[in-house]
């Protein structure tokens, strides 16, 4: 019953919300299911990832960019993505391989093709078998991002609510601090993708409430491993 399936949107688009919630029903549902994050998942691409998204490192080359963020998907679908697949489980992946297509990609101009074949070195091949995507502009998403952040250092001042690890970690990282028509490339190029391979995206309005967006997320997901367990089934029965 393997799936894979990626979360992928423009920042403050609520994805990562939405990954843990339905990593949460899922489990619940005792279905076999992990959440995985890029870059990070691995102690290797977790120092990956305080390296390419530092807010300090300003220098850094587009090539450099890419390659450090494909080296931690390297490692992280050796290790933990690819070893559950086969085992037939469920991987939800916060962002994949179409993050770098919309970000070093459409973002930064680099050519697609050698970023696909970048990509396809990283992963072996392996695609997502349905991609989320959460629909909301440059713009919004990086109020919304900005002022989840501002919410969290006013919390903070509570050293009760420092201990607190159930609180959510806003980052902002380099790739946020881009200017806004950085961002708004990214948006765009998310919807080129789309068009290209409609059959595994699966679109939804960010702006709707949280457990709005997460019951209709669900929905679709277990329709989609019903639709897997029948044709199992079918195919066990020949």
């Amino acid at each position: 019953m393997s799936l894979f399936l990626t979360f992928e949107g423009p920042e403050g688009s609520g994805k990562s919300t939405q990954a843990r919630l339905l990593y949460e029903q899922l489990h619940a549902m005792r279905y076999p299911v992990i959440l995985v994050r890029e870059p990070g998942g691995t102690r290797i691409g977790d120092l990956i990832r305080r390296i390419v998204l530092d807010l300090q490192h300003t220098e850094m080359a587009p090539t450099t960019e890419t390659l450090l963020f494909s080296a931690a998907r390297a490692q992280l679908v050796s290790e933990v993505i690819r070893p559950y697949l086969d085992q037939g489980g469920i991987v939800l992946c916060d962002r994949y391989a179409d993050s770098t297509y919309a970000y070093q990609g459409y973002g930064l101009g680099r050519d697609i093709d050698e970023l696909r074949a970048i990509t396809a070195a990283a992963t072996g091949g392996l695609r997502p078998d349905v991609t989320i995507y959460l629909d909301l502009s440059a713009e919004e998403g990086l109020e919304r991002k900005q002022r989840k952040q501002h919410e969290m250092r006013q919390r903070s001042s509570s050293l009760s609510q420092i201990l607190d690890s159930r609180q959510p970690v806003v980052e902002w990282n380099r790739l946020d601090a881009r200017e806004l028509a950085y961002h708004q490339r990214v948006e765009a190029g998310y919807r080129d993708l789309i068009a290209q391979d409609t059959e595994r995206w699966q679109v939804f309005d960010a702006r709707q409430p949280i457990d709005t967006l997460a019951e209709q997320i669900l929905h679709a997901i277990t329709a989609k491993l019903r639709r897997i367990t029948t044709l199992e089934s079918l195919t066990d029965s020949r």
